[in-house]
Order: C-alpha cells, then structure tokens, then sequence
C-alpha cells in the first residue's frame, strides 16, 4: 500500500502540488488562529465559593459558612477535593473537579447543591460563586497614580470602582476587575450613647430611621394636557447634610429628634483589609483585571491595552494609569524565543541534508517539506483550541529534525540508485529508490509519532502541561509521516536532476566509511565481546541513574519575581503599610529591578485568598542585557533574599502565575506544604512549630514557617445569661447591640449617580477603643431602662485563629516549605524522616505532604504505568513492520542502551530526574528505534540480495553483507542522527522564558542519541550477526552433510583397487 501511494504520487505530481498548496494555505490560516500564550493552563477545574459576613471573626465564619459549604459540597459528582478557608469577615469555598470537567457543567452543580443550605446559613448571607476564570486569570494589574497631589486616595477608589472598573469589565474576555489600596468612602454616623440614653432611644430605632429615609419610589403617572408625566417620589440621601437632618423621634415636647442631635455625622474610610504600594514611594490604588478562562490571554491583554489608551484622556488631571504587571510581555518573550529556535533548527538541519548530499536541489526537497509539516500541524491546533505557547511550539521544536528523516533517507538512496545506474531512466529508478525505503521509514515515523501517544495519559498539573506539547509533536509527526510518502516522491523527482556527485567523492562520507569500517571490522569478529561491553556499560550507569535527584518540574521561569513575605498573625494595617514600603524600598534599589508594585491583604475577589499579614510583591526586571555584568537570576534571588530578611518575616520567592495556580490547586504558596489535620486548633498549630523547628536543621531548607493557628488577638465579650435575663434581655439583644453598636452595621447605601456608598452607624470612636470604656457601653432594656455592657457581660482579651483552613470537613494547618540546592524529592524523604523521628503526632492527628512533591508523587506513579506502555507499542509497531519478533526485539534494544547516554548526560549537566526529563526519555525511545530501524532495512536489504544472488551459504558472506549493508551505507544513518541532533542542540544554549523546561526534554534526547548512535553502528549489527549466523550454519551443515551423503555415493560406486 505504501508502495503504491509513493508511487502514485510521483506520477500524479501536479495533483500532490495542488493538494499540499491548499494544506499550506489552510495551516497558514489556521497559525492566526491559534491563541497565544506564555504557558499551559495548569489550573484545575475549580469553582471557588465566595461569602462575605463583614466584620465577623474567622471562628464565626467557619461554625456558620465554611463548614456547612463544605460539607454540602464533598458528596457532588465529579468533586475530587473540597478545601474552606475562613478569615475575618470572608469566606472562600474551593471545589477542585475531575481532570476534563466542563467548567459551566461544575458551576452548575455546585449552584445546585448549595440549594441544600437554603435556611441554614445566617440571615442576610448568600454564598456567590467566584468568577469563571483560573489561576492564571490574573493577566494584567495596574496602579492609579496622582503626582500632581490634588486627588486624595478615597477619590483615586472611588475612580478605580466607580469608572475603570465597568469600563474594563466590559472588555470581551474579562471576568472580573477587583481594587486594592485607597480608602472606600463612607458615611459615618457616630452616636452619642449618654444623649441616645437621655432620649430612651434603643440604636435600632437609629437604624431604622436612617433605612427609611433614604429610598425614591414612583406613583405611576399623571396625564396633564395631553403627556404623561412619571411621578417620582425623591428622597436618596446625598450629602452629610440629609443624613443630619433625618429623625429619629420626638421629645417629650413634641419637637423631633434629629440625626445631628445625637450624632456626629462625618465622612471617613470603610475598614480596609488590603493595601498596595507603589516602588516604595507610598500608599496607590491598584487594579486587577482577571481573565475569563479559555479566552485568549495575548488578545485580551491587547484590548485592555486598547480600552485603557481610549478612557486615560477622560481621566482627573495629574492622574495616569501605571501598568505593574503585564502578561503579555511574558508572552512575546516566550513566542520569540520559540520563533527563534525553530529557525535556528531548520536552518541546522537544512545544512545538515546539503552539506551530507552536496547536493543543492537534493537538499530542497527536505527543506521544503520542513515548512508544510510545520504549516500542517497548526490546523488540528486551531481546532483543538490549543493555544500557542512555550509547550505546544516546544513540541515542534523537538521533531524537527526527525520529522525530514524519511526525506533526507530517500533522498539518499535515490543517489545511491543513480550512482550504480547512471544510464537507467531516473525517473523510474528514483521510484524504485523511495518505494524500496519508503514502507519502513514510514513506520519508523509512525514509531516516533505513536510512541509520544502515552503523555497523553499524564495527569493533572503535569497532564495539562504537556498534553500540548504531545499534541503538537504528534501531529507535526503524522504529517511528516504523510508528506514523506507522498510529497517527497513528488520532489525528488522534480529536484534530483542534474549531475549527482559520486559518494565516494563526498570526503564527509569518505571520512565516514574509513572511521567506521576497521572498528566494525573488529567489533564482528569479537561479537561476544561487544556484546558484554554493551551489557557492562548499561550496568554502570544504573548507579548514576539511581544517585539522580528528582523533582517535579523545574520552574518556567516566568522573568517576574512574585515576593511573598508572611507575618505572624495580629499586624495592624498601619504597621503593615509601613513594612511594605520598607521592602518596596529595598527592592528599587537592586539595578535589575524596573517597577515593584506591593500589595499587602486581600483584594475582594473570590481568587485572592490572602490575608492581612501576606505581601505579595511583583518585581518586574529589566531585560537581562541591562543587568550587571555576571548577574544570573538564581544570584539575583540570592541577593535579594539577603537584604531582606527582615525579622519575622520569613521569605519565599516565586512567580506569579506558578504561586496563583498552586495556592488555588493546593492550597500551598512554596514548593513543599505540609498539612497537618486534626480536630483542634492548638494541637495542629503545636504539631507544625514543631515541624517548622525540625526542618530548619535539614540541608536545603531554605525557609519553612508553620501558619500561627491561635495568635490572632480576640476581645470576648462573655455574657453573663442569668444577670440579662434579669433585665429581660436575651443572648440576642445583647449581641445585637455588640454588632451595631460597636462593631458598627451599613445600614444603606447612598447613590450618587454612577456612585454607591455605604452608610454606616456606631458609637464614637472614644467611646469603643478601650475595653473599659467597651464596659460602659449601653444596653437598652424593654422596660426603657439602659444599663452599661459590663453589668452583664465579662471581657476577656483571649487569642484565637486569624484563619481558619478546613481540608475536606477536617481543620487543617499548614507548614511552608521553601527548597534551594537539592532535589525534592531526595529532600522530601530526608525531612519525611526527620520529622517521623523527631515529631510525634497524637492520635487523631495526620500530615499531608503536598505542594509540588504532590504533583511529584503523583506523576512518578503515572509514568510507571506510561513508560512500558510506550515501549509495548514501539514494539508492536516494528512488528507491524518487519513481520519479525526478533528484528523487532532488535532495534527494540536501542531503547535501554539510549538511555546509557540520556543518564550519562543528564548527571553531567546536574539535572533531576522530573516529568519534563522522563517525557525527553519518551521522545528519545521514538527516535532510537526510528534509527535502529534504519540500520536494519539496510543490513536486511543487502543480505537479501546477496541470498538471491545465491552468494550467502557461508559465515564469511554474512560478514562481507552486513559490511555492505552497515558500512557502505553509513550516510544516510549519520544523516538521520545529525538531523535529529541539529533539530536538538539549539535548544540547549537558549535561555529566557520555558528554557529550563525545554532544556530538560532535549537534554536526554541528545545524550541518548549519541548512546544510541553507537549501539546502532556497533552493537546492532553484531546482533544481526549473531541472528542471522544460526540460519547460515544450519545452511552450512546442510550442505556439508549434503557433500557428505554425495561423497558415499560416490565411493560405493568406484570399485577398490588393492595395489
């Protein structure tokens, strides 16, 4: 079938042309259509239930929200893990789905099963859901700045909430934009309670009067002389003055009781629980732009960019907008690096074909064949709704080379046909050439292509990051495959015309030939030999295999710097804004750094779960020629992270969207998190100090700190039930007032325009800052009367949770691990067993390891299952090939002993053992073979010609036919090495974004290569020799015992002469 599609195609070449045309300009299409993006999506399914109880403790949130969400949620189809985290005021709900869950499906069903809590939550609280975006959602952040001095924060909100917002949230693509820093607006109507007291006026009735005098209603319309006129009743409140003048009562007189008569109304901030600071130069207000999941990260980017430049003109004077994060320059970056490879490749592997043919039109064939392979593999892409990103493009980039394999080889042979018959037809003769090597370069393709099939069966993280990468690499692999079979005959015979140079004349063969036939010569006559060399280099390198580290996945370094510095519980937002501009300060001063934006607290999203006490400090750096001389990223991390450590603030530096995705994914911020779980607070907050100590002695901790469980600051107020109730008030009258009162309740909201405000009533400030002046506080009792707080509730200054984690219904504390200068798993293990010698955990009590040795864990158990998959269908595919379960098993061998070189190499160059090496493993077993199968058509093909020629009887001709076979044809497999080795080499001098990554897939491609180049030449067909010679020595007895049976015959008819 093979034979007649190559032969089909080379006498229908105007149909080909035309049919590869239409392709190309297809895929060329299909190229615009590919979204761009840095990196995979790595999120999981998720949907994050957000509510919001302003003002109450991380205790009351978790008993009333957080436990009841969670617990409704565990049992929901599809629900792989349920994790609650309660905060002061917040309460965030994250349901992780199964791998492939459509997100609006899951969306849907938590929706649905929140239904089961109607009722059972407190009055006035509605759980909502997140927004549909990820943990990379975050594309874009900015900061509003005023240099000209005449707009104060609370304005610069107001601008950011009020106008910025709705005009980005409008932007196709954009799910969400939330604020952080300045100051939210607010009315503020602070009671007297003596003149509350003097009037016998409870301050419900306050709340009360204030709700009722701020609303607008309509009366329908009245017709006058032919119109309608709407009738509206106004009454918003819009000034101090309105809110003044409301009553609230009468005297005993009849004179009414104003709002000014018992208060004083003023306009002052809302309390805030997150700021955000602006290279070290003071307090901005920021804005975060969150992406809808599955849009185009780069296209979205480009029209916030686009919105942004169409409203600054309408901004207050002296204000603009300053960008401090920026995804799309990580894009490009990415893109461009790629781009460039994959010229640099193409390039390489071009010379590669010209210089081993010193043939120019020869070479075109392969070089043409390049860019439609390439063209091709973007169609399924667009699609498929693959994005076009460091992984997907990487995957190209490592089958470069082998994708013009099949071409360069037929090439060659078409030569070698025309070398030996120089008067034959050429075309006919380059026919004969491409159909005698075409069926088994064919499946040697499909062998590269198939056997990168099993990645698809990576999981999670690791799954998502290179499903896209095994996409591409197959695609671009069957196309090759394809076109090999079908446009290469095409152009051989268009382009191998003219003057063929002899292959004798070519010194790089020449040089070849006289290298490889004395050291084959050898090799064969000391077959068993050979044999044990290979087996003892194999049991060499098992020491070294085993003495390398593991991880899960180097960092994709995203060229911004994520600073995460964590306190312990209890720091006020006063102080905290003074330690971030401390750090922001330090940080302006590296020469690398170009902006630092800090951000300390949460912003009100669903997708940010951080706390008061939490930085987050994005530096952006300049490009790298601008930094020092010598200064690398891993030194630059070092220095920073030795002029900042600040007391109390242990350090962890990341990125932002690796550190985005893991905190929603897992929960964990650092590379390793060890959650401890049990039924009480104090234990688990004892159990991670105690971690915290013990992994503070073990090499490689660079920082470990376990969350402070019970050193949030509380003032209980214990009331006493039996003194209230003998005032006739209940537990509820009392809180009531603790809520209102003190706590202070927004009791509307303004509206003022586009604008809305909250109005907001407590006692005065002086009246609610000291728990001894808390004790005067008064309580209104039904028979009129108001006795002061302290009669009959005790205060207690106690400590407590500043938040509290709920991990699947069970409470959960969590130790931050840092890791530098080993591997992760080899450090995981040693503090696995530090920690199991030195820690003991009470009965009820377990820890989870998980962070990225999650993923790492979870990956290696997957790729047992992956890697003999792998090798089970390359062997099936040979075996589709050759017909032959021992030729199969042959080339079959070039997998292990490719792996001397990949281990060899990977040693040298001091990489671990993680997902991103064993997929460059996987990839290098597809190539081996792919050689190993090259080697073996031609020792087959001289050998079966030597048979029919009747010149293979003895042990000799063997020798002499696989000389032929291995030597003279030693071109076209040291084509196929150098192709594939040019394809690869570039990739390991890049640098910049996805480098490491890549780096780490081809670097074992490459070792292997040069291992399995050698087994090819050498040990294969000493293998083949050893096969082959026990069909020959059973010819040979044959025949001897053939000359030995006629020898008989003979003699018995000669008569004996006796002399």
């Amino acid at each position: 079938m093979i034979a007649r599609l190559i032969e089909g195609s080379a006498r229908n070449p105007i149909l080909v042309i035309l049919c590869v045309l239409l392709l190309a300009a297809w895929g060329l299409w299909a190229v615009f259509q590919v979204p761009l993006d840095a990196i995979p999506d790595l999120s999981d399914v998720q949907v994050i239930i957000y509510t919001e109880w302003p003002g109450r403790s991380p205790t009351l949130i978790e008993d009333q929200i957080t436990y009841p969400v969670v617990t409704s949620l565990l049992a929901g189809p599809r629900v792989k893990r349920v994790r609650g985290v309660s905060e002061y005021g917040v309460s965030y709900v994250y349901v992780i789905f199964e791998d492939r869950t459509d997100l609006y499906w899951a969306r849907s069903r938590v929706l649905e099963y929140l239904q089961k809590l109607t009722g059972k939550l407190p009055m006035g609280v509605t759980p909502t859901l997140g927004p549909d975006a990820t943990g990379v959602g975050w594309v874009y952040q900015y900061a509003l700045v005023d240099e000209s001095g005449t707009h104060d924060l609370a304005q610069l909100r107001s601008l950011q909430d009020w106008y910025l917002r709705y005009q980005l949230e409008s932007v196709p693509g954009v799910a969400e934009v939330s604020a952080i820093g300045g100051f939210v607006k607010q009315y503020q109507i602070e009671v007297d309670p003596n003149t509350l007291a003097a009037y016998r006026l409870p301050i419900k009735t306050i709340i009360e009067a204030v709700r009722n005098s701020n609303a607008e209603v309509s009366g329908r319309v009245l017709e006058m002389a032919g119109t309608e006129y709407v009738i509206r009743g106004r009454g918003y409140l819009r000034s101090l003055d309105d809110i003044e003048l409301i009553p609230v009562g009468t005297d005993g007189r009849g004179t009414p009781i104003l709002i000014r008569d018992i208060a004083h109304v003023q306009i002052g901030p809302d309390q805030r629980r997150g700021i955000a600071e602006l290279d070290g130069k003071g307090q901005t207000v920021g804005g975060i732009v969150i992406m809808r999941a599955g849009e185009n990260a780069l296209a979205v980017i480009e029209r916030i960019k686009t919105r942004l430049e169409e409203i600054t003109p309408a901004l207050p004077n002296g204000v603009h907008i300053v960008p401090t994060y920026d995804r799309s320059d990580l894009i490009h970056r990415a893109i461009a690096v790629l781009r460039e490879k994959l010229v640099e490749e193409s390039v390489i592997v071009s010379l590669v074909a010209l210089v081993f043919l010193f043939h120019l039109r020869s070479a075109f064939v392969a070089i043409l064949i390049l860019p439609v392979a390439v063209l091709l593999a973007f169609i399924p892409m667009a699609y498929l709704k693959i994005t076009s990103n460091i992984m997907s493009l990487g995957g190209i980039a490592i089958a470069i080379g082998a994708m013009v394999d099949a071409a360069i080889v037929m090439v060659e042979n078409a030569h070698k046909r025309l070398e030996q018959a120089p008067t034959a037809d050429r075309v006919e003769t380059i026919i004969a050439a491409a159909k005698d090597v075409g069926r088994p370069l064919f499946f040697s393709l499909l062998v590269i292509a198939v056997s990168f099939m099993p990645i698809f069966a990576l999981e999670a993280q690791e799954g998502r990051l290179f499903t896209p990468l095994a996409y591409t690499k197959t695609f671009a692999m069957l196309f090759a495959t394809a076109l090999s079979v079908t446009l290469a005959p095409v152009l051989m015979v268009l382009l191998i015309r003219g003057r063929i140079r002899a292959e004798t004349k070519n010194p790089l063969s020449r040089l070849l030939i006289a290298l490889y036939r004395p050291i084959l010569s050898a090799m064969l006559r000391v077959r068993w030999f050979t044999l044990g060399l290979a087996v003892v280099a194999v049991a060499i390198t098992v020491p070294v295999f085993t003495r390398l580290g593991a991880e899960f996945m180097p960092p994709l370094n995203e060229g911004t710097i994520l600073y995460m510095p964590t306190t312990v519980p209890g720091l006020s937002i006063p102080e905290a804004t003074k330690v971030l501009q401390v750090q922001d300060q330090l940080l302006t001063t590296f020469p690398e750094v170009e902006r630092v934006f800090g951000k300390m607290g949460k912003a009100p999203t669903a997708t940010d779960p951080a706390f008061v006490g939490m930085a987050e400090i994005t530096v952006i750096l300049k490009p790298e020629e601008q930094w020092r001389p010598g200064m690398t990223w891993d030194r630059l991390l070092d220095e920073m992270d030795a002029k900042l450590r600040i007391p109390g603030f242990p350090n962890i530096w990341w990125m932002p969207i690796q550190t985005r995705t893991e905190m929603i994914t897992t929960g964990v911020r650092s590379p390793v998190g060890i959650k401890v779980l049990g039924p009480d607070l104090k234990t688990i907050e004892r159990i991670g100090i105690d971690i915290e100590q013990v992994l503070a002695s073990v090499p490689g901790t660079r920082s470990a700190f376990a969350e402070r469980l019970n050193e949030g600051y509380y003032l209980d107020l214990i009331i006493n039930r039996r003194e209230a109730a003998r005032y006739g008030l209940t537990v509820g009258d009392v809180q009531a007032v603790i809520t209102s009162a003190i706590g202070g309740e927004s009791v509307t909201t303004t509206v003022e325009g586009r604008e809305r405000y909250p109005v907001n009533v407590r006692y005065k400030r002086e009246l609610r800052d000291d728990p001894d002046r808390l004790k005067r506080v008064l309580i209104p009792t039904p028979t009129g009367a108001q006795i002061p707080l302290g009669q009959i509730a005790e205060l207690v200054i106690t400590q407590g949770p500043p938040s509290i984690a709920d991990e699947a219904g069970a409470l959960a504390g969590l130790v931050s691990v840092a890791v530098s200068g080993r591997d992760l798993r080899g450090y995981v293990q040693e503090a696995q067993r530090v920690v199991r010698e030195r820690v003991t955990l009470p009965s009820g009590y377990r820890l989870i390891w998980t962070g990225q040795y999650e993923h790492l864990v979870r990956a290696e158990e997957r790729l047992k299952l992956v890697v003999p998959v792998t090798l089970a269908l390359i062997l099936l595919l040979l075996y589709l090939n050759f017909r032959s379960l021992a030729k199969s098993l042959i080339v079959l061998l070039s997998v292990p002993f490719a792996a001397i070189g990949a281990i060899w190499y990977l040693d040298y160059l001091g990489y671990n053992l993680s997902v991103a090496v064993w997929v460059g493993i996987i990839a290098l077993a597809g190539v081996a073979a792919e050689t190993g199968v090259v080697m073996l058509v031609y020792l087959d093909e001289a050998y079966e010609r030597r048979m029919r020629a009747g010149l293979m009887t003895t042990a000799h001709d063997l020798r002499e036919a696989i000389m032929e076979g291995a030597v003279q044809r030693v071109r076209p497999k040291m084509m196929t090495v150098a192709a594939i080795m040019g394809g690869l080499l570039p990739i390991m001098w890049t640098t910049g974004t996805g480098a490491d990554v890549m780096k780490r897939i081809a670097a074992p491609m490459i070792g292997g290569m040069v291992s399995s180049t050698v087994l090819t030449l050498l040990v294969i067909p000493v293998l083949y020799a050893l096969w082959r010679s026990r069909s020959i020595w059973k010819e040979e007895r044959r025949l001897l015992n053939s000359v030995d049976l006629a020898q008989e015959e003979v003699q018995e008819d000669i008569p004996i002469k006796v002399h």
